[in-house]
């Protein structure tokens, strides 16, 4: 009976916590992790402190805040947790998440940020268009030859590619901090980072993604945590937490080794539209040709490994979410050809349409992994879930209205709503303002629960 028990409580051993710490951070690391806290230190001067501690905020505590969310709520993924809320909501909501981080914005980012950091510094800038073109055609022409058959390639891709990946980046990074162009002190905060360093850096998190990525990989964990035989739900539960910690820690650590080297750009000169120009700026200054070509081929694989799970998972969430729709092969498909598409856009161009919609998604992603974690307070009761999600979801659409460029707001005669937030909903002018009707909608949830558990009581 005794052995029973001991099997039933199986922990990870240390090194199986490492094996899916690792796991996890190969799937959270892609373009994204790269481009903005380097943009970040190198715009945000000597304001960089206040600016990460924002920026690890959404891009560190929250991922693992969501990872934690699927293994505590003890979910099968993103469409069983936000169902929580409602039925249509969680259909929704999945949809338009894994769009999001899928053929939307975070596939063709992938294609785009290798091109930006080493084949457009290659290239004449006549030719920019037909080499995006080009480049982006063979990687993704790749990436769907994969996805269709997603076998051992990827493990052995994942092995060896992130450990030489992080070689070659910690290189870079130290040869920043080491030969130091500028000293902090010099380089003053520029745009938003003068007037709100930590709200700027807490938006600048909502570009890696990650917060999103967690709540559709978190079932991923989960899956490899129970196939070591870790069966019990709340060690599965404190297990996947672990495997969250450990990968969101090592995050954090190049995050703030990267954001540091992104300040040493400031020392060179020339203007830099995105993340990607300044990590290239930086490869040529230290490293000439070479950088450029090294940095290109292990952005390259490092964002083509991120493509390949992104196409995979995208398309098998969308057949279980559509039973009698296309199958796997036919997603699959779709999503390359239309990431293929997007890419084209640009890298400049991805970031500026994103940015709205992450507005939108990430207070939704947040309130939910949050209301997952602490769920059982209030006995995941759905008034609850109901409330706080409809109050962050109408709040926080000005948030997107605000992120859109100024003339398409005024085309669609949206600036009365912008007037009214400015003057209304607190926190709006810093980008947060569904923060404040979030924990409204909670206490009106927790009141609304509280009046029927009496009148129940009662009857």
């Amino acid at each position: 009976h005794h052995e029973g028990d001991a099997y039933m409580d199986r922990k990870l051993t240390f090194r199986e916590t490492l094996l899916i710490s690792t796991m996890l951070f190969g799937l959270f690391f892609g373009a994204g992790n790269l481009i903005f806290p380097v943009f970040m230190g190198r715009m945000a001067g000597q304001a960089v402190w206040k600016a990460s501690l924002g920026f690890l905020l959404t891009g560190v505590t929250l991922p693992l805040l969501s990872v934690a969310a699927i293994g505590l709520t003890r979910s099968n993924g993103l469409m069983d947790l936000s169902a929580k809320v409602s039925r249509p909501y969680s259909l929704f909501f999945t949809c338009t998440l894994y769009l999001t981080i899928g053929p939307c914005f975070a596939i063709p980012r992938c294609a785009t940020v290798p091109f930006t950091v080493g084949v457009s510094t290659l290239v004449g800038d006549g030719n920019q268009t037909v080499a995006l073109l080009i480049f982006s055609l063979v990687f993704f022409a790749l990436v769907l030859l994969l996805s269709l058959r997603p076998g051992k390639i990827l493990t052995y891709v994942g092995r060896i590619l992130t450990p030489v990946f992080l070689l070659f980046l910690a290189v870079l990074v130290i040869a920043a901090l080491t030969r130091p162009m500028v000293s902090l002190s010099e380089t003053a905060p520029l745009g938003n980072y003068e007037s709100s360093p930590f709200f700027t850096g807490f938006l600048d998190g909502y570009n890696t993604m990650d917060a999103l990525a967690g709540l559709a990989f978190g079932i991923v964990v989960v899956t490899a945590i129970r196939s070591l035989g870790v069966t019990e739900p709340r060690r599965v539960a404190l297990s996947t937490a672990g495997a969250g910690i450990f990968s969101c820690l090592f995050m954090g650590l190049i995050y703030m080794a990267v954001t540091l080297a992104g300040v040493q750009s400031r020392g060179l000169t020339g203007e830099c539209q995105n993340g990607g120009e300044v990590l290239a700026v930086l490869a040529h200054h230290y490293f000439g040709k070479a950088g450029a070509l090294l940095l290109t081929v292990i952005v390259t694989l490092a964002c083509f490994k991120t493509s390949v799970g992104l196409v995979t998972s995208c398309a098998e969430t969308f057949v279980a979410l559509f039973p009698k729709g296309p199958g796997y092969k036919v997603w699959a498909v779709i999503f390359s050809v239309v990431s293929f598409l997007i890419a084209n856009l640009g890298l400049t161009a991805i970031i500026a349409y994103s940015v709205p919609v992450l507005m939108l998604l990430y207070p939704l992603a947040i309130t939910l992994s949050l209301m997952g974690i602490t769920g059982r307070w209030f006995g995941h009761d759905r008034r609850v879930y109901g409330t706080v999600t409809g109050f962050t979801l109408v709040t926080a659409l000005p948030d997107l209205i605000g992120a859109l460029p100024r003339e398409t707001v005024a085309q669609l005669h949206l600036l009365p709503v912008i007037d009214f937030a400015t003057a209304y909903l607190p926190l709006f002018k810093l980008g947060v303002g569904w923060l404040c009707p979030a924990v409204v909608g909670l206490v009106v949830g927790l009141i609304w629960r509280r009046i029927h558990l009496q009148k129940t009581a009662q009857s």
